[in-house]
């Protein structure tokens, strides 16, 4: 059975003539925690058939960041079928967010390993903003061509 389809948001900003940087989310619990270098991610979910992909990728956006998406064009990236063969749609959308007030939902899982204890941890840990050469370095390697994704929709934007 092929694993269920995600959808997210790819927040963008401009900083600065012809500079953009874009919200990076790291995933929290303990397998993450010692992981930089491709290990974050944009901020996204599965959905069921049927789901709407674009409200699934809202909805994430704020369990995940604590805060709804801001108001704006969606711009779709399209769809990408990643390393592991799960298929990631995502959208972009030009805003601004505080990375250091982000509050995440949580998850629970038994840690340590055969301890018996269940542990709550956040599903995102950390937030950041990276110019895009950083973030082709931060994103799981199948996640980056949603930024090759994104720079061509912008350079096409009038």
């Amino acid at each position: 059975m092929p694993p269920s389809p995600s959808a997210g948001l790819l927040l963008y900003r401009s900083v600065g003539r012809d500079r953009i940087e874009v919200l990076l989310v790291h995933p929290g619990g303990p397998f993450w925690a010692r992981k930089d270098e491709h290990a974050w991610s944009i901020p996204k979910g599965e959905y069921q058939p049927g789901d709407d992909p674009l409200s699934a990728a809202e909805r994430e956006f704020a369990e995940e960041l604590g805060t709804e998406p801001p108001a704006g064009d969606r711009i779709e990236l399209g769809e990408i079928k990643q390393p592991s063969r799960k298929l990631v749609r995502a959208w972009a959308v030009e805003g601004d967010l505080d990375p250091g007030g982000i509050t995440s939902n949580t998850f629970d899982m038994e840690w340590p390993r055969g301890s018996g204890r269940v542990r709550s941890f956040p599903e995102v840990d950390r937030a950041a903003w990276f110019d895009l050469a950083t973030a082709r370095t931060k994103l799981h390697t199948g996640q980056v061509p949603f930024v090759e994704k994104l720079i061509v929709a912008l350079a096409k934007d009038p």
